[in-house]
């Protein structure tokens, strides 16, 4: 049994989550700021509702422009079926995660916790693949980063959500990741509820990244159903959705 899954976003009113392919909103961009206004945390709403064990983000959010790794790599899966969850960390009271989803082991963590007071007992963790090198697993390991190794080229996510819940008693998940990890979690039925909070600016463009990005519908599959839950005005021209998966 997997934990509850919220994805939670913050996009333009035509559903972008950046400016443009290849923006970088982690390394700062005015106009984004400007468009967020007064927002200054857009993750407090999602704790403050959801209060959730885990916090679920995509490699992509945390790779280079053109999303080459940020280390040197090196061949060679790990050992099949190794975790590593140390239980030192593991076994802390209250514990949360920020989890990252890197199949490939592409991202090179430099934080085993988040450098922010309001965010003490946030630990990292990676949930990755075999395909991922056994030297960045080795630098996981050196830097007391714990992860999980599910699947064989990528992350099996379905799987990944069950052991959070049986390995680390997770209840709750919220997904802040990009278009893919949003889409991924769509397309497998992983989703309980979905909510945006909509910025009053419209972005546009060809390959911006948005909320969902997966693969067509078949000729055979339905759009993902969806039943509001709440609507609400957030503060300078922004709109709050919430919508539970039918």
């Amino acid at each position: 049994m997997r934990p509850r899954v919220i994805i939670h976003n913050v996009a333009s009113m035509d559903g972008r989550l950046t400016l443009a392919p290849g923006v970088d909103l982690m390394a700062g961009d005015e106009r984004w700021a400007a468009m967020m206004g007064d927002l200054a945390d857009p993750y407090a709403w999602a704790r403050a509702t959801h209060d959730p064990q885990v916090f679920l983000e995509g490699s992509g959010s945390l790779l280079n422009p053109v999303g080459a790794p940020l280390h040197d790599a090196e061949p060679g899966p790990p050992a099949e079926g190794t975790h590593f969850l140390p239980a030192d960390v593991v076994s802390a009271p209250g514990r949360h995660w920020f989890a990252l989803v890197d199949g490939a082991g592409r991202v090179d963590l430099q934080f085993t916790e988040w450098p922010d007071p309001a965010w003490a007992g946030w630990h990292s963790l990676v949930l990755t693949s075999r395909a991922a090198p056994t030297a960045h697993l080795a630098r996981l390991r050196d830097r007391g980063i714990p992860y999980l190794v599910v699947g064989e080229t990528r992350v099996a996510l379905g799987r990944a959500l069950e052991l959070l819940r049986e390995r680390l008693g997770v209840e709750t998940v919220v997904s802040t990741g990009g278009g893919r990890l949003g889409g991924a979690l769509l397309r497998q039925h992983l989703v309980d509820e979905i909510d945006v909070e909509l910025l009053p600016w419209a972005v546009g463009g060809r390959g911006t990244p948005m909320l969902f990005d997966a693969a067509p519908l078949t000729v055979d599959q339905w759009p993902t159903r969806l039943e509001l839950l709440g609507c609400e005005t957030a503060g300078e021209g922004r709109v709050r959705l919430r919508y539970r998966v039918a």
